[in-house]
């Protein structure tokens, strides 16, 4: 069982950073896919960027690539989320979420872990 607690959202103004951290419960974290999604109000979640357990990256075209950068430090069970040249649209609350899958994957139901989100508010 993996338990994930999202930090580091806030209130941003357009063309800031934010670093969002997730922290991870368990032995295995180092065996997970470790993603993160966002979700804005009246909206579905949606995939942001995520790292396999080997380093292996995906970024969202449009919202992360570029501007987002995912890392991870299984020594310290944490994934986290550099969010640079912040929009107003990028306003949402974000979610990490850890999967068995050995690649990286970027659907929502291939995710069994979820945190309980942390919300980033860009202002312009």
């Amino acid at each position: 069982q993996v338990q994930l607690v999202e930090s580091g959202g806030g209130l941003v103004q357009a063309g800031g950073s934010l670093r969002l951290s997730c922290a991870a419960s368990g032995r295995t974290f180092s065996t997970y896919t470790m993603g993160w999604f966002r979700q804005a109000p009246g909206a579905e979640r949606e995939f942001v960027a995520a790292i396999s357990w080997r380093g292996a990256i995906t970024y969202d075209a449009d919202s992360a690539k570029g501007r987002f950068t995912i890392s991870r430090d299984n020594a310290k069970n944490t994934v986290s989320l550099q969010m640079n040249s912040l929009k107003p649209e990028d306003t949402a609350t974000y979610y990490c979420a850890a999967s068995r899958s050995a690649v990286v994957v970027t659907t929502r139901n291939r995710y069994e872990h979820w945190g309980q989100g942390t919300q980033v508010t860009v202002s312009s």
